[in-house]
Protein backbone atom coordinates (compact mmCIF):
# COMPACT_ATOMS: atom_id res chain seq x y z
CA UNK A 1 0.00 0.00 0.00
CA UNK A 2 1.15 3.43 -0.67
CA UNK A 3 1.58 5.76 2.15
CA UNK A 4 0.72 10.26 1.77
CA UNK A 5 4.14 11.73 2.23
CA UNK A 6 4.63 12.82 5.45
CA UNK A 7 3.22 16.75 6.61
CA UNK A 8 1.38 18.29 8.46
CA UNK A 9 -1.93 17.16 6.70
CA UNK A 10 -0.97 13.47 6.89
CA UNK A 11 -0.65 13.57 10.11
CA UNK A 12 -3.78 14.99 10.47
CA UNK A 13 -5.76 13.70 8.10
CA UNK A 14 -9.48 11.78 9.08
CA UNK A 15 -9.69 8.16 8.55
CA UNK A 16 -10.33 7.00 4.91
CA UNK A 17 -9.95 3.15 4.30
CA UNK A 18 -8.09 2.26 1.69
CA UNK A 19 -9.80 1.29 -1.61
CA UNK A 20 -8.70 -1.76 -3.24
CA UNK A 21 -6.51 -1.61 -6.94
CA UNK A 22 -7.95 -1.68 -9.79
CA UNK A 23 -8.22 -5.86 -10.43
CA UNK A 24 -9.63 -7.21 -13.72
CA UNK A 25 -11.54 -5.56 -16.96
CA UNK A 26 -14.49 -3.11 -15.79
CA UNK A 27 -16.83 -1.21 -17.71
CA UNK A 28 -18.37 2.36 -16.20
CA UNK A 29 -20.15 5.59 -18.33
CA UNK A 30 -17.60 7.91 -17.27
CA UNK A 31 -13.58 6.97 -16.21
CA UNK A 32 -11.61 9.38 -14.12
CA UNK A 33 -7.89 9.33 -13.91
CA UNK A 34 -6.75 10.95 -10.86
CA UNK A 35 -7.86 11.33 -7.06
CA UNK A 36 -7.51 15.02 -6.19
CA UNK A 37 -10.15 17.99 -6.02
CA UNK A 38 -10.40 18.06 -10.01
CA UNK A 39 -11.31 13.91 -10.36
CA UNK A 40 -13.24 13.88 -7.13
CA UNK A 41 -15.10 16.32 -8.12
CA UNK A 42 -16.06 15.46 -11.37
CA UNK A 43 -16.55 12.10 -10.36
CA UNK A 44 -18.63 13.18 -7.67
CA UNK A 45 -21.17 15.35 -9.91
CA UNK A 46 -20.97 13.14 -12.50
CA UNK A 47 -22.21 10.05 -10.13
CA UNK A 48 -25.04 12.90 -9.15
CA UNK A 49 -26.02 13.19 -12.66
CA UNK A 50 -26.92 9.69 -13.06
CA UNK A 51 -23.45 8.15 -14.61
CA UNK A 52 -21.49 5.13 -14.20
CA UNK A 53 -18.35 6.45 -12.30
CA UNK A 54 -14.84 4.47 -12.04
CA UNK A 55 -12.13 6.85 -10.98
CA UNK A 56 -8.31 5.64 -11.03
CA UNK A 57 -5.83 6.69 -8.43
CA UNK A 58 -1.99 5.82 -9.14
CA UNK A 59 -0.87 5.91 -5.53
CA UNK A 60 -3.93 7.35 -2.60
CA UNK A 61 -6.15 10.14 -2.90
CA UNK A 62 -5.31 13.40 -2.27
CA UNK A 63 -1.73 12.13 -2.72
CA UNK A 64 -0.47 14.79 -4.90
CA UNK A 65 -0.92 19.03 -4.67
CA UNK A 66 -4.90 18.23 -4.03
CA UNK A 67 -3.24 17.06 -0.27
CA UNK A 68 -0.08 19.33 0.54
CA UNK A 69 -1.29 22.38 -0.23
CA UNK A 70 -1.41 26.15 1.57
CA UNK A 71 -4.70 25.52 1.94
CA UNK A 72 -5.95 29.03 0.63
CA UNK A 73 -9.36 29.51 -1.03
CA UNK A 74 -8.69 32.37 -3.44
CA UNK A 75 -12.08 33.57 -4.58
CA UNK A 76 -10.96 34.71 -8.59
CA UNK A 77 -8.41 33.71 -10.68
CA UNK A 78 -4.97 34.22 -11.07
CA UNK A 79 -5.75 36.97 -13.54
CA UNK A 80 -6.91 40.37 -11.47
CA UNK A 81 -10.58 41.31 -12.98
CA UNK A 82 -8.72 44.34 -14.41
CA UNK A 83 -5.93 42.10 -16.20
CA UNK A 84 -9.11 40.15 -17.77
CA UNK A 85 -10.95 43.64 -18.61
CA UNK A 86 -7.72 44.97 -20.16
CA UNK A 87 -7.45 42.06 -22.02
CA UNK A 88 -10.43 40.59 -23.17
CA UNK A 89 -12.99 43.32 -22.70
CA UNK A 90 -15.12 44.20 -19.45
CA UNK A 91 -17.90 41.89 -20.23
CA UNK A 92 -15.77 38.65 -21.00
CA UNK A 93 -13.96 39.69 -17.99
CA UNK A 94 -17.25 40.02 -15.73
CA UNK A 95 -18.06 36.60 -17.22
CA UNK A 96 -15.09 34.57 -16.08
CA UNK A 97 -14.38 36.11 -12.79
CA UNK A 98 -18.14 35.81 -12.05
CA UNK A 99 -18.10 31.77 -12.52
CA UNK A 100 -14.79 31.17 -11.36
CA UNK A 101 -15.78 33.05 -8.19
CA UNK A 102 -19.13 30.10 -8.41
CA UNK A 103 -16.47 27.96 -6.76
CA UNK A 104 -16.24 29.41 -3.73
CA UNK A 105 -20.19 28.50 -3.10
CA UNK A 106 -19.43 25.06 -4.72
CA UNK A 107 -16.69 24.23 -1.77
CA UNK A 108 -18.57 25.87 1.31
CA UNK A 109 -21.29 24.09 0.17
CA UNK A 110 -19.78 20.52 -0.58
CA UNK A 111 -18.26 20.82 2.82
CA UNK A 112 -21.76 21.54 4.54
CA UNK A 113 -23.75 19.20 2.46
CA UNK A 114 -21.25 16.11 3.18
CA UNK A 115 -20.10 17.34 6.78
CA UNK A 116 -16.53 17.32 5.96
CA UNK A 117 -14.49 18.17 8.89
CA UNK A 118 -11.28 20.01 7.14
CA UNK A 119 -11.32 22.95 9.55
CA UNK A 120 -12.76 24.95 7.04
CA UNK A 121 -11.72 29.18 8.44
CA UNK A 122 -13.63 32.42 6.75
CA UNK A 123 -11.36 35.16 5.43
CA UNK A 124 -8.22 35.61 2.71
CA UNK A 125 -5.97 38.58 2.94
CA UNK A 126 -3.93 39.75 -0.19
CA UNK A 127 -1.31 41.32 1.38
CA UNK A 128 0.84 44.67 -0.95
CA UNK A 129 4.62 44.24 -0.73
CA UNK A 130 4.89 47.90 -2.83
CA UNK A 131 2.75 50.64 -3.03
CA UNK A 132 2.24 49.95 -6.76
CA UNK A 133 0.25 47.03 -5.62
CA UNK A 134 -1.93 48.60 -3.28
CA UNK A 135 -2.78 50.72 -5.74
CA UNK A 136 -3.75 47.82 -8.02
CA UNK A 137 -6.11 46.78 -5.73
CA UNK A 138 -8.05 49.67 -5.07
CA UNK A 139 -8.24 49.35 -8.55
CA UNK A 140 -9.45 45.57 -8.38
CA UNK A 141 -12.06 46.30 -5.85
CA UNK A 142 -13.43 49.38 -7.80
CA UNK A 143 -13.98 47.35 -10.85
CA UNK A 144 -15.12 44.10 -8.75
CA UNK A 145 -18.26 46.44 -7.21
CA UNK A 146 -19.09 48.05 -10.58
CA UNK A 147 -18.85 44.82 -12.77
CA UNK A 148 -20.12 42.11 -10.59
CA UNK A 149 -21.51 43.90 -7.81
CA UNK A 150 -19.07 42.40 -5.82
CA UNK A 151 -18.91 43.94 -1.82
CA UNK A 152 -16.92 41.06 -0.33
CA UNK A 153 -13.76 42.66 -1.32
CA UNK A 154 -11.98 46.08 1.05
CA UNK A 155 -8.81 47.60 0.41
CA UNK A 156 -6.68 47.81 3.48
CA UNK A 157 -4.63 50.84 4.29
CA UNK A 158 -1.19 50.76 6.31
CA UNK A 159 -3.10 52.69 9.10
CA UNK A 160 -5.17 49.22 9.91
CA UNK A 161 -2.63 46.66 8.57
CA UNK A 162 -2.16 45.59 12.51
CA UNK A 163 -5.76 44.68 12.37
CA UNK A 164 -4.46 41.68 9.53
CA UNK A 165 -0.88 40.57 9.90
CA UNK A 166 2.03 41.41 12.52
CA UNK A 167 4.55 41.97 9.75
CA UNK A 168 6.85 44.70 9.09
CA UNK A 169 6.73 43.73 5.21
CA UNK A 170 3.58 44.87 3.80
CA UNK A 171 1.87 48.59 3.33
CA UNK A 172 -1.54 47.67 3.35
CA UNK A 173 -4.06 45.14 1.22
CA UNK A 174 -7.02 43.68 0.34
CA UNK A 175 -9.10 41.77 2.38
CA UNK A 176 -11.82 39.33 1.05
CA UNK A 177 -14.42 37.59 3.56
CA UNK A 178 -15.24 35.53 0.86
CA UNK A 179 -12.04 33.44 0.99
CA UNK A 180 -10.80 31.62 3.47
CA UNK A 181 -8.69 28.30 4.13
CA UNK A 182 -9.04 24.68 5.07
CA UNK A 183 -7.27 21.31 5.71
CA UNK A 184 -6.83 20.30 2.42
CA UNK A 185 -6.04 16.71 2.45
CA UNK A 186 -9.52 16.14 4.49
CA UNK A 187 -11.21 17.82 2.26
CA UNK A 188 -10.20 15.71 -0.50
CA UNK A 189 -11.08 12.25 1.61
CA UNK A 190 -14.55 13.87 2.64
CA UNK A 191 -14.93 14.34 -1.45
CA UNK A 192 -14.08 11.03 -1.53
CA UNK A 193 -16.22 9.61 1.05
CA UNK A 194 -19.03 11.56 -0.70
CA UNK A 195 -18.34 9.83 -4.35
CA UNK A 196 -18.07 6.83 -2.71
CA UNK A 197 -21.81 7.26 -1.13
CA UNK A 198 -22.87 8.45 -4.29
CA UNK A 199 -22.20 4.99 -6.29
CA UNK A 200 -18.40 5.88 -8.14
CA UNK A 201 -15.81 3.18 -7.31
CA UNK A 202 -12.69 4.11 -6.53
CA UNK A 203 -9.17 1.99 -7.20
CA UNK A 204 -6.11 3.46 -5.72
CA UNK A 205 -2.97 2.32 -6.45
CA UNK A 206 -3.74 2.14 -10.02
CA UNK A 207 -1.70 3.74 -12.36
CA UNK A 208 -2.48 3.91 -15.54
CA UNK A 209 -0.31 2.47 -17.96
CA UNK A 210 -1.70 3.18 -21.54
CA UNK A 211 -4.79 5.33 -22.79
CA UNK A 212 -6.38 5.27 -25.73
CA UNK A 213 -8.79 8.03 -27.00
CA UNK A 214 -11.71 6.98 -29.47
CA UNK A 215 -15.07 5.85 -28.88
CA UNK A 216 -14.75 3.81 -26.22
CA UNK A 217 -12.21 5.30 -24.03
CA UNK A 218 -9.80 2.78 -22.87
CA UNK A 219 -7.77 2.99 -19.63
CA UNK A 220 -5.42 0.41 -18.56
CA UNK A 221 -3.47 -0.74 -15.80
CA UNK A 222 -1.07 -3.51 -14.82
CA UNK A 223 -4.18 -5.55 -13.70
CA UNK A 224 -6.98 -4.36 -15.77
CA UNK A 225 -8.81 -2.24 -18.27
CA UNK A 226 -11.67 0.16 -18.05
CA UNK A 227 -13.94 1.27 -20.84
CA UNK A 228 -16.05 4.32 -20.89
CA UNK A 229 -17.68 6.30 -22.49
CA UNK A 230 -16.21 9.60 -21.26
CA UNK A 231 -12.66 9.51 -19.54
CA UNK A 232 -11.59 12.80 -17.24
CA UNK A 233 -7.99 13.58 -17.22
CA UNK A 234 -7.13 15.25 -13.61
CA UNK A 235 -3.31 14.63 -13.14
CA UNK A 236 -2.20 17.95 -13.09
CA UNK A 237 1.44 17.90 -12.16
CA UNK A 238 1.33 14.69 -13.15
CA UNK A 239 -0.33 15.15 -16.46
CA UNK A 240 3.07 14.41 -18.90
CA UNK A 241 3.05 10.90 -17.26
CA UNK A 242 -0.37 10.26 -19.02
CA UNK A 243 -0.76 12.22 -21.78
CA UNK A 244 2.66 13.83 -23.00
CA UNK A 245 0.42 16.03 -25.75
CA UNK A 246 -1.17 18.04 -22.64
CA UNK A 247 2.24 18.15 -20.75
CA UNK A 248 3.70 20.73 -22.51
CA UNK A 249 1.19 23.02 -21.62
CA UNK A 250 2.05 23.29 -17.81
CA UNK A 251 5.14 23.18 -16.10
CA UNK A 252 5.78 20.85 -12.51
CA UNK A 253 7.26 23.76 -10.47
CA UNK A 254 7.63 22.38 -6.45
CA UNK A 255 6.32 24.38 -3.51
CA UNK A 256 7.54 24.02 0.04
CA UNK A 257 5.32 24.57 3.52
CA UNK A 258 6.46 24.12 7.00
CA UNK A 259 4.16 23.95 10.23
CA UNK A 260 5.26 25.22 12.88
CA UNK A 261 4.98 23.78 17.19
CA UNK A 262 1.44 24.84 18.72
CA UNK A 263 1.86 28.85 19.63
CA UNK A 264 -1.22 28.95 21.21
CA UNK A 265 -4.09 30.44 20.89
CA UNK A 266 -3.33 34.13 21.91
CA UNK A 267 0.30 34.05 20.00
CA UNK A 268 -1.38 32.74 17.36
CA UNK A 269 -3.59 35.45 17.11
CA UNK A 270 -1.30 37.81 17.59
CA UNK A 271 0.44 37.14 14.49
CA UNK A 272 -3.22 37.18 12.14
CA UNK A 273 -5.70 38.39 14.43
CA UNK A 274 -8.47 38.13 12.04
CA UNK A 275 -7.63 34.69 11.45
CA UNK A 276 -7.72 34.77 7.48
CA UNK A 277 -5.48 32.93 5.29
CA UNK A 278 -2.53 35.61 4.00
CA UNK A 279 -0.58 35.50 0.84
CA UNK A 280 1.50 38.35 -0.41
CA UNK A 281 1.51 39.78 -3.39
CA UNK A 282 5.15 39.05 -5.08
CA UNK A 283 5.50 36.93 -8.29
CA UNK A 284 7.29 33.89 -6.41
CA UNK A 285 5.14 34.76 -3.30
CA UNK A 286 5.31 33.43 0.71
CA UNK A 287 1.42 32.46 1.40
CA UNK A 288 0.57 31.22 5.51
CA UNK A 289 -2.45 30.45 7.68
CA UNK A 290 -3.36 29.56 11.22
CA UNK A 291 -3.90 25.82 11.80
CA UNK A 292 -7.16 24.59 13.75
CA UNK A 293 -4.28 23.82 16.68
CA UNK A 294 -3.01 27.09 16.32
CA UNK A 295 0.11 26.66 14.74
CA UNK A 296 1.77 28.52 11.74
CA UNK A 297 1.31 27.03 8.05
CA UNK A 298 4.05 28.66 6.05
CA UNK A 299 4.96 28.33 2.91
CA UNK A 300 7.65 30.23 0.59
CA UNK A 301 11.02 30.73 -1.24
CA UNK A 302 12.57 29.90 -4.64
CA UNK A 303 13.48 25.96 -5.65
CA UNK A 304 13.87 26.59 -9.50
CA UNK A 305 15.44 22.60 -9.52
CA UNK A 306 13.46 19.65 -9.08
CA UNK A 307 15.47 18.03 -6.71
CA UNK A 308 13.88 19.06 -3.20
CA UNK A 309 16.05 20.59 -0.43
CA UNK A 310 18.31 18.45 2.10
CA UNK A 311 16.81 20.30 4.87
CA UNK A 312 13.07 21.77 3.58
CA UNK A 313 12.38 23.13 7.15
CA UNK A 314 16.11 24.87 7.02
CA UNK A 315 15.23 25.94 3.44
CA UNK A 316 11.81 27.86 4.43
CA UNK A 317 13.02 29.06 7.50
CA UNK A 318 14.70 32.50 6.30
CA UNK A 319 11.62 33.08 4.63
CA UNK A 320 9.33 32.70 7.40
CA UNK A 321 11.55 34.88 9.97
CA UNK A 322 11.88 37.45 7.47
CA UNK A 323 7.45 37.87 7.45
CA UNK A 324 7.88 37.21 10.94
CA UNK A 325 10.59 38.12 13.05
CA UNK A 326 9.17 37.86 16.19
CA UNK A 327 9.02 34.19 15.25
CA UNK A 328 12.79 33.59 14.96
CA UNK A 329 13.88 30.36 15.89
CA UNK A 330 10.49 28.69 16.51
CA UNK A 331 10.46 25.22 16.47
CA UNK A 332 9.02 23.58 13.42
CA UNK A 333 7.48 20.45 13.51
CA UNK A 334 6.56 19.53 9.68
CA UNK A 335 8.17 20.24 6.36
CA UNK A 336 7.11 18.94 3.00
CA UNK A 337 6.71 19.69 -0.64
CA UNK A 338 4.79 19.06 -3.51
CA UNK A 339 4.34 19.91 -7.20
CA UNK A 340 1.95 22.24 -9.23
CA UNK A 341 1.39 22.51 -12.37
CA UNK A 342 1.45 25.67 -13.60
CA UNK A 343 0.95 27.21 -17.24
CA UNK A 344 3.00 29.93 -19.26
CA UNK A 345 0.61 32.36 -19.06
CA UNK A 346 -0.75 31.80 -15.73
CA UNK A 347 -4.47 31.03 -16.99
CA UNK A 348 -5.78 27.41 -16.16
CA UNK A 349 -6.16 25.11 -19.51
CA UNK A 350 -9.23 23.39 -19.87
CA UNK A 351 -9.98 21.33 -22.75
CA UNK A 352 -11.02 17.73 -24.57
CA UNK A 353 -9.40 15.25 -26.74
CA UNK A 354 -12.16 13.41 -28.50
CA UNK A 355 -14.13 11.81 -25.85
CA UNK A 356 -11.70 12.92 -22.75
CA UNK A 357 -12.02 16.12 -21.02
CA UNK A 358 -9.07 17.43 -18.58
CA UNK A 359 -8.67 20.40 -16.59
CA UNK A 360 -5.31 21.52 -15.07
CA UNK A 361 -2.47 23.97 -14.67
CA UNK A 362 -4.32 26.11 -12.33
CA UNK A 363 -0.85 27.82 -11.41
CA UNK A 364 -1.09 28.13 -7.87
CA UNK A 365 -4.91 29.07 -7.81
CA UNK A 366 -6.30 25.75 -7.43
CA UNK A 367 -8.35 25.11 -4.28
CA UNK A 368 -11.45 26.37 -5.43
CA UNK A 369 -11.70 26.32 -9.42
CA UNK A 370 -10.80 22.79 -9.02
CA UNK A 371 -14.15 21.89 -7.90
CA UNK A 372 -15.77 24.23 -10.09
CA UNK A 373 -13.61 22.91 -12.96
CA UNK A 374 -15.28 19.19 -11.90
CA UNK A 375 -18.49 20.49 -12.36
CA UNK A 376 -18.28 22.06 -15.59
CA UNK A 377 -17.12 18.90 -17.11
CA UNK A 378 -20.09 16.80 -15.42
CA UNK A 379 -21.88 19.81 -17.52
CA UNK A 380 -20.54 19.28 -20.53
CA UNK A 381 -20.67 15.26 -20.47
CA UNK A 382 -24.64 15.64 -20.03
CA UNK A 383 -24.81 17.68 -23.37
CA UNK A 384 -24.14 21.29 -22.10
CA UNK A 385 -20.64 22.40 -22.38
CA UNK A 386 -20.94 26.85 -22.86
CA UNK A 387 -19.75 27.13 -19.19
CA UNK A 388 -17.26 24.70 -20.24
CA UNK A 389 -15.95 26.63 -23.04
CA UNK A 390 -15.71 29.88 -21.37
CA UNK A 391 -12.31 28.50 -19.98
CA UNK A 392 -11.42 26.42 -22.55
CA UNK A 393 -11.24 29.23 -24.65
CA UNK A 394 -9.49 31.29 -22.43
CA UNK A 395 -5.68 31.81 -24.99
CA UNK A 396 -2.19 29.63 -23.76
CA UNK A 397 0.81 28.87 -25.15
CA UNK A 398 2.82 25.68 -24.67
CA UNK A 399 5.78 26.22 -22.73
CA UNK A 400 8.60 26.67 -25.57
CA UNK A 401 11.94 24.08 -26.13
CA UNK A 402 10.82 20.87 -25.89
CA UNK A 403 11.05 18.33 -22.87
CA UNK A 404 14.74 19.11 -22.89
CA UNK A 405 14.90 22.44 -22.89
CA UNK A 406 11.51 23.05 -21.54
CA UNK A 407 12.75 23.20 -17.91
CA UNK A 408 15.90 25.82 -18.35
CA UNK A 409 13.76 28.28 -19.79
CA UNK A 410 11.54 28.06 -17.40
CA UNK A 411 14.45 28.61 -14.59
CA UNK A 412 15.16 31.62 -16.39
CA UNK A 413 11.73 33.37 -16.48
CA UNK A 414 11.59 32.96 -13.06
CA UNK A 415 14.24 33.96 -11.74
CA UNK A 416 13.58 37.24 -13.50
CA UNK A 417 10.86 37.45 -11.93
CA UNK A 418 12.16 36.55 -8.68
CA UNK A 419 14.39 39.31 -9.19
CA UNK A 420 11.82 41.96 -10.22
CA UNK A 421 10.67 40.81 -6.66
CA UNK A 422 13.71 42.25 -4.91
CA UNK A 423 13.84 45.37 -6.57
Amino acid sequence: MTYHAPSYYAATANVFAPQSPLDGDARADVVVIGGGFTGLSAALHAAEAGFSVLLLEGKRIGWGASGRNGGQLIPGMRWSITELAERFGENHAARLVGLANEAVGMVKGRIARHAIACDLREGHFHAAVKPAHLDDMRREVDMLQRLLGYDSARVVEATDLPEQVASPLYCGGLHDTDGGHFHPLNYALGLAEAALAAGVRICEDSPITALRHGSPVEARTAHGTVTAKFGVLACDAFMDEIEPSLGRWTMPVANYNVATAPLGEAAARALIPTGAAVADSRFVLNYYRLSADHRLIFGGGEKYSPRPPADVAGFVRPYLEQVFPQLKGVAIDHAWGGMVGVTLNRLPHFGRIGDIFYAHGYSGHGALLTTLAGSLIAEAMQGTAERFDLFANLPGTPFPGGPLLRHPLYVAGMLWYALRDRL
